[in-house]
């Protein structure tokens, strides 16, 4: 467990703390994120990680508020009971699946919690139950987004089908842009907080090169499959897109892949 003392353009109250689960798919490891302020008795800790137990003391000191999930993948869930048996806090997600004594988060639900100021945003795609936490100041703008597996410090995304499907994400995308190009007019650009990898300073930055990536991938796809036919398998049109891809990441592409083919054909 290491936390993350030199990440850029962190708001005030806001820490990081890296869980020890690096790999090809958490990239550096697992982001857990502590949102205290303003004096608060308890923090808001936003996906606890894995069920380590050094990790988990870190995220309780000083007491936990509220537990927030952004999607039910392992990486961010394991350590969801452990953490709340800790520090009884109530846990709260999409999905009613990892709520512990609170109901389920509402698309546009605003949580006073920790001193801070969240608006649930549910943004389906990577999963069909993830959502990203936007902080917000006294004034109502919005300062950063906590975006779960949604955007990543690092790399791109996976499309978790059958959970997640592409059409879903894309709309997802477009609603962190206009968070992030609404700031853009009057302030200063919106915080990326991920899932995984570092920090980021421009939401709309980020949102906008996500949808020119997945822009390009379809025309891949229906490159491929011009080549190969139209009833092609996802294995082999992994194999065209996907050529250079790390075996470690194989099944992840596959899964992109099958997103993008149900997208395409149900066009």
């Amino acid at each position: 467990m290491a936390e993350i003392a030199d990440a850029p353009a962190l708001p005030d109250g806001v820490t990081l703390v890296r869980a020890p689960n690096p790999g090809p798919m958490t990239l550096d490891g697992t982001n857990s994120w502590v949102l205290r302020a303003g004096g608060a008795a308890g923090a808001v800790v936003v996906d606890p990680g894995p069920a380590d137990a050094a990790h988990l003391d870190r995220l309780a000191e000083g007491g936990v508020e509220l537990v927030l999930v952004t999607h039910r993948h392992h990486d961010h869930t394991d350590g969801v009971d452990a953490l709340a048996e800790r520090c009884g806090a109530p846990v709260r997600a999409i999905d009613p699946v990892w709520c512990r004594d609170a109901d389920p988060l509402r698309d546009g639900e605003l949580i006073e919690a920790g001193g801070m100021r969240l608006e649930v945003l549910a943004t389906p795609g990577h999963t069909s139950d993830s959502m990203c936490v936007v902080l917000r100041d006294a004034d109502d703008d919005a300062v950063a987004v906590l975006t779960g597996d949604t955007v990543l410090g690092r790399g791109t995304s996976i499309i978790a089908h059958p959970d997640g499907a592409l059409g879903p994400y894309l709309e997802a995308l477009h609603r962190l842009l206009a968070i992030g190009a609404g700031a853009a007019d009057g302030g200063p650009p919106v915080t990326v907080l991920p899932g995984h990898g570092p920090v980021l300073p421009d939401l709309a930055a980020i949102c906008d090169a996500y949808l020119a990536h997945r822009a390009q991938r379809l025309d891949q796809v229906r490159a491929a499959l011009a080549r190969l036919g139209a009833d092609a398998s996802t294995e082999a049109v992994t194999d065209l897109v996907y050529a250079d891809i790390d075996p470690g990441v194989r099944m992840a592409a596959e899964a992109s892949v099958r997103a993008q083919l149900e997208y395409l054909r149900g066009a």
